[in-house]
């Protein structure tokens, strides 16, 4: 039964892990140097079937907390299996998800919670932001990558209702009644990528409301070049063709389709394809610190992923294309 106000002083968080120990113990110790401590309640540290010290280093680092951190264990069964865990397990009444390699700054918590109880409605949630640290420096490819591709942040405003599909869980927090109610993580997606836009889809279908909060800051402590994020999205090809077969991928690629089939798209196609060829000789600027104009990194991730999916044997250029993450 959903409460009309389901905000409290103090939420969970759930981070899902998977043999990233050095990197979640860094996140956990920025969780102990929040601005406001007293608006954790507790941590569940959701161990998806890690062969590394993982256990000993919660362990160890779990009596310097003014809160409790607990760590459960499960068989590897992927993140969306190990959030739902969370959301069974969590004691509060609102619950914030986020990653093991997403260091949270100093506000992230008492953004979060500030926000629930500015909006107790159990449909609102509040979408943080996210971006790299400053050491290593990113490059002006990954300035480009996490905000318009990974991510969608480069289009959003501070305080905007974005849209349910843009439900990141690296740093968002929802009503657990709501979650409990309406819906949990599919489980047929046992990697990182598509389960919480699906997620997203169908909690959208039950009235959620997705605020952006920009001052709620995550730090991604992932370096990546150009051909590390082409990699990503060929190994997240499975998922998003699973996530193509449940009701919110047939949507989107329905909507795809019906762009694809206008003339003009031929002719897009084809020149993106000449301009490609043509801007070769530029490929070892991708991961320079030379900025370069955002078309010539969209440009070459799509010629990309298009390339590999025919090698692979994909006919269609949108069975991967547009929806590598």
């Amino acid at each position: 039964m959903l409460t009309t106000n389901s905000a409290g002083k103090s939420l969970t968080i759930v981070i899902p892990t998977y043999n990233r120990k050095v990197l979640l113990g860094r996140a956990i110790q920025a969780y102990l140097a929040q601005s406001a401590p007293e608006a954790i309640q507790e941590i569940l540290i959701v161990d998806d079937g890690s062969t590394d010290d993982t256990a000993a280093m919660v362990a160890a680092i779990a009596p310097q907390a003014p809160f409790p951190i607990r760590y459960l264990k499960q068989a590897n069964k992927g993140p969306a299996a190990a959030r739902n865990l969370g959301i069974r397990e969590a004691r509060s009444s609102i619950i914030l998800f986020t990653d093991s390699d997403i260091v949270p700054g100093r506000e992230l918590v008492a953004q979060h919670l500030s926000w629930h109880q500015q909006h107790s409605e159990p449909t609102v949630a509040v979408l943080g932001y996210v971006t790299w640290p400053s050491e290593p420096k990113p490059t002006p490819f990954m300035r480009w990558y996490g905000e318009h591709r990974l991510f969608a942040f480069g289009m959003f405003r501070h305080g905007q209702e974005v849209r349910t599909a843009d439900l990141y869980t690296c740093n968002v927090s929802l009503k657990t009644d709501f979650l409990r109610s309406y819906g949990q993580f599919d489980e047929e997606f046992k990697t990182a990528a598509c389960e919480d836009i699906e997620l997203g889809y169908r909690l959208g279908k039950s009235g959620l409301k997705l605020l952006y909060n920009s001052q709620a800051i995550g730090y991604h402590h992932q370096f990546l070049s150009f051909a590390d994020a082409s990699r990503k999205a060929l190994a997240n090809a499975d998922a998003v063709r699973l996530f193509l077969q449940k009701e919110a991928g047939k949507c989107t690629l329905d909507a795809k389709i019906r762009r694809r089939s206008h003339p003009r798209f031929q002719v897009v196609t084809w020149t993106a394809i000449t301009a490609a060829t043509v801007l070769a000789p530029a490929r070892p600027l991708l991961d320079s610190y030379i900025p370069l104009p955002h078309f010539v990194y969209r440009l070459f991730s799509w010629y990309d992923s298009n390339e590999s999916g025919l090698r692979r044997g994909w006919k269609k250029s949108y069975d991967l294309g547009s929806f590598a993450l």
